[in-house]
């Protein structure tokens, strides 16, 4: 049994992993931390915690073997300049700080999407967990990333309000949010340079990514739609596509139209094309706070630390 902690535990993505690893085999979650709420029990937060984790926030965190960082974009390296963590412990940040730039003194973060990078994990120290929109677009490029066959893609993207974090934002007010979408940071969105500099380093020519995203009249869940030109026959890209994701746990390819409720509340992913004349599309889709945060970076814990990597994970779609 493993010993770990939260920084950040009290928000959403905090919150998530406690579910997470209440229930998981290998796990006991030593301490929660928040500078905000120290004394305060998570249950007080979260309701839905009462019977399955009672534990008091705090403010001194302890040694513990695995330390996840839930903390608002920027402020991780920080908390590691001003908390020192001794080598052996595995860390892995849920904010964007390592993800383009991994070094941080001796430790170098490894970027944590396993379906690119699963052998470069097992074993290691530091991991940067994907952004949940890079994780949803990334999967529906990489089989054409493998081969070469990216060069610009055009995507829209629409995510629920959870993905703006748990403080309180003028768009994240249920009457400004419910029955309405809008589109945000058009083209200039943060997890545009993360994807193209993972895309680039398996693709044979530069990937220009032309991303518009948009905010959802819903709580979680991504869907991406990324439409690229190709040369290349449909019946080729659906086996690309199957091969390239046999025997990964939580990417499905389906050769069916897809849907939110599909992942929601799930560490999976759910890939489908659809194709007329040269202009192929690929949807994906994921819970964003799952296989778009806490979930894969249970994921990445369990191979880092040679676990079954369903462990903690088996979850139930939250279909109706």
């Amino acid at each position: 049994m493993k010993t770990a902690g939260i920084i950040g535990a009290n928000g959403y993505t905090g919150s998530e992993l406690i579910r997470l690893l209440a229930f998981h085999p290998q796990v006991s979650l030593r301490f929660l931390y928040s500078r905000s709420h120290p004394g305060t029990r998570i249950s007080d937060f979260y309701p839905d915690l009462i019977e399955v984790c009672d534990m008091e926030l705090t403010d001194k965190p302890e040694e513990v073997d695995i330390l996840f960082l839930c903390l608002p974009h920027k402020e991780s390296r920080n908390w590691l300049s001003q908390n020192p963590v001794g080598d052996e412990v595995l860390i892995i940040d849920l904010g964007n700080d390592f993800r383009l730039d991994a070094k941080f003194g001796d430790r170098n973060f490894i970027y944590g999407l396993p379906e690119i990078n699963r052998k470069h994990l097992a074993g290691v120290k530091s991991i940067a967990n994907p952004g949940c929109f890079a994780t949803a677009i990334q999967l529906a490029l990489l089989p054409l990333a493998a081969k070469g066959l990216l060069k610009e893609v055009y995507t829209t993207g629409i995510t629920g309000s959870t993905g703006a974090g748990q403080s309180l934002q003028s768009t994240t007010h249920f009457t400004w949010r419910n029955d309405n979408i809008s589109a945000y940071k058009t083209l200039t969105h943060q997890h545009v340079d993360e994807i193209v500099q993972q895309l680039d380093t398996i693709n044979d020519q530069n990937v220009q990514l032309n991303f518009v995203p948009w905010r959802g009249d819903f709580t979680r869940g991504i869907f991406t739609s990324s439409t690229v030109k190709t040369e290349v026959e449909r019946p080729y890209i659906e086996q690309l596509f199957k091969e390239f994701y046999e025997g990964e746990p939580f990417v499905k390819v389906s050769e069916k139209a897809i849907d939110l409720k599909q992942v929601v509340n799930t560490n999976r992913c759910v890939v489908h094309m659809e194709m007329s004349g040269n202009v192929l599309v690929v949807h994906s889709a994921i819970d964003n706070l799952l296989k778009g945060a806490s979930g894969q970076a249970v994921q990445n814990m369990n191979i880092a630390m040679g676990w079954e990597e369903h462990l903690g994970l088996n979850l139930k779609a939250a279909v109706f």
